[in-house]
């Protein structure tokens, strides 16, 4: 009987241990969940936030509080994410920065080994864009005249250190050419100068640009992912003329590190499937977002790849941040 006892206790152990991380997915979760942002109410990641949030709150039956923590370059919010307890209730938004703060920012708040990646939610194409009267109207005839005429190139962005400033130096880069980076606080006093000629071109998201290459105001060179982007054919990717070139913003979801494996895959799974319903892929669409809902495996690599491809291009080109 003993005998018996020991093998039915020892079975017991061995299917616990096997249904282990199921029945903490399956568990999980058994209470209101906080989704951290880390910018003010009312911009595109504040909406997409809120999206997710409500579409996983239905699905969880328990709320998805959205919790705004701006400041820092996206610091603040950030490093509350690493403090959090790793128990998938408390859930981080990040965007670009959190690939470039590591290699720009003087005191970072948290390390990104603090964090578990839980999928890239969406991706934002960008593109390149310039003035009517610019004397080129393709990225070839932009590389060369830059060639002819070194440092006669300007390009704005919205803002030093940013992703379509660092666009900018990686193409410099990749062409060869001096181009002269002119930084704004914002897209639309960049916007401004580049229609009004003071500056020649810029790099912007593509939702952000359309509006004044659709009225004539700007005219687009090439855009600047992996490959042409399937709403605009016709545009080249700068990929095709620099291969491998590849820059798009992106905002994605985090979580403390030593998170159960399960109740990660579980959070990405339903944003997932929340990003794949035809209402939320109307509403994240018509943001100029285009849906990734990427496994954790494969945002994490992203942010690898990235967070190397950005260090090598803020070393290179001695960015720093002024005080």
């Amino acid at each position: 009987m003993s005998i018996r006892r020991n093998i039915l206790g020892a079975a017991l152990a061995v299917a616990a241990f096997v249904a282990g991380p199921a029945a903490a997915q399956d568990a999980y979760p058994q209470g209101p969940a906080t989704m951290i942002v880390p910018f003010p109410a009312g911009g595109p990641t504040d909406v997409l936030a809120r999206i997710v949030s409500q579409q996983l709150a239905e699905t969880w039956k328990h709320p998805v509080i959205v919790d705004y923590k701006p400041g820092a370059s996206t610091m603040l919010g950030t490093a509350a994410v690493a403090r959090a307890a790793p128990d998938g209730y408390t859930i981080g938004v990040v965007n670009s920065a959190y690939v470039i703060n590591p290699s720009l920012q003087k005191k970072l708040l948290y390390k990104n080994d603090d964090l578990a990646a839980v999928t890239q939610l969406i991706r934002v194409p960008l593109a390149i864009a310039a003035n009517p009267g610019a004397p080129f109207n393709t990225l070839d005839e932009l590389v060369d005249y830059a060639k002819r005429h070194p440092g006669a190139v300007t390009f704005a962005s919205p803002g030093t250190g940013g992703t379509s400033h660092l666009a900018g130096e990686l193409l410099a880069r990749r062409a060869g050419v001096d181009l002269v980076h002119v930084p704004y606080k914002g897209s639309a006093p960049a916007h401004t100068d580049v229609i009004g000629g003071r500056v020649m071109v810029m790099i912007d998201p593509i939702f952000s640009l359309m509006p004044h290459i659709q009225s004539g105001r700007l005219k687009m060179l090439a855009t600047t992912g992996p490959k042409r982007e399937a709403a605009y054919p016709d545009y080249a990717a700068v990929a095709e003329k620099y291969p491998g070139f590849s820059v798009q913003a992106f905002i994605g979801l985090v979580v403390p590190a030593g998170t159960p494996a399960a109740i990660i895959d579980k959070i990405q799974r339903d944003a997932a499937a929340a990003l794949a319903m035809p209402s939320v892929k109307q509403r994240v669409e018509g943001l100029g977002m285009a849906i990734v809902a990427s496994r954790p495996s494969e945002f994490e690599s992203r942010i690898k790849t990235e967070t190397e491809q950005w260090a090598r291009v803020i070393r290179d080109a001695k960015i720093e941040l002024q005080d």
